[in-house]
């Protein structure tokens, strides 16, 4: 992609059944053992391949990847750079005590050397990067806030739009407020659906629009909820969508809404910035300097 060529290293079983028809080259090295996701061909693979790559990026931290790449590489020729993809921020360590406790264990003899020796580790926007300083001691690394962001939508307003009210034609003439990301606790869904039933009861022109996969079984749970607030008929749930339904989804929406707990960056609130409508969001999406700077959307603050 623009001039360069890329492949994956993944840690997937040689037979993933995507693997045949996936786009990009990848060297699946797997099977991955244990959450953790460690795999003895990973190391000696990379050490007699890392050659023939300019730089070797690593996505996340917290799993094998990350000190695989380093054990490789750190020493070598080639250089590695780390997306953290805001698994650094400070929120993991206040929600989750007692994963933030074996990360402490962790931390000294693995990702605090694998940032240490980075070529660079990457941060999507200034308030990821400043949050990442803040849940270890010991934090050393080289910090580059690179260009993230969104294509524009892959389809015209007209026919987005269309295709949206014709699989949600009781949606029509109704003023939407649209959710779009996955179904988890620190998204903030069930801060959206109470706002929702408080601010807007007596409205019945609004609707709520929540689009996204339930990966944690957190949807009965928020149905109950909107159940409870007498608002169960104003709130529509389509599971995951994408394409020009996702566009459609969006051009079709009022305002999009993303109360989350934590975000690194949150593409979804670009994607609908990039179809024209405003961002209701929480100052826990790392973008919301941006956001505000540019009068694109209203800040909630979260404490």
């Amino acid at each position: 992609m623009h001039g360069h060529e890329t492949d994956i290293v993944s840690l997937d079983a040689p037979d993933a059944p995507y693997l045949s028809e996936f786009p990009v080259a990848v060297h699946a090295l797997g099977p991955r053992f244990l959450k953790y996701g460690y795999s003895s061909r990973f190391v000696p693979w990379l050490q007699e391949n890392a050659k023939h790559y300019d730089v070797v990026v690593v996505n996340g931290l917290w799993e094998y990847q990350s000190f695989a790449v380093w054990r490789a590489l750190h020493g070598t020729a080639t250089p590695y750079v780390v997306f953290s993809h805001g698994m650094l921020d400070p929120w993991f360590k206040k929600t989750y005590p007692l994963k933030h406790l074996k990360k402490l264990l962790y931390w000294p003899w693995a990702e605090y050397r694998v940032l240490r020796d980075a070529a660079a580790v990457l941060f999507t926007c200034e308030e990821e990067r400043v949050l990442a300083r803040q849940s270890f001691r010991h934090y050393v690394c080289r910090e580059i806030v690179v260009n993230f962001g969104t294509a524009s939508p892959t389809v015209d307003r007209q026919s987005g739009v269309g295709e949206f009210y014709a699989r949600y034609p009781e949606l029509r003439n109704k003023r939407v407020a649209i959710f779009l990301g996955r179904i988890h606790e620190k998204k903030g869904c069930d801060l959206l659906i109470e706002a929702f039933a408080r601010v807007l009861a007596g409205d019945t022109d609004w609707h709520l629009l929540i689009c996204g996969p339930d990966q944690t079984g957190l949807k009965a749970k928020l149905e109950r909820l909107a159940e409870d607030l007498n608002i169960s008929d104003r709130v529509t749930w389509t599971g995951m969508i994408g394409g020009d339904l996702k566009w459609g989804a969006l051009r079709a929406s009022e305002i999009f809404v993303l109360p989350s707990h934590q975000e690194n960056f949150g593409i979804v609130v670009a994607e609908a910035l990039a179809c024209g409508v405003p961002a209701l969001i929480s100052n826990k999406v790392n973008i919301w300097h941006e956001v505000q700077r540019d009068g694109a959307g209203i800040i909630g603050t979260m404490t």
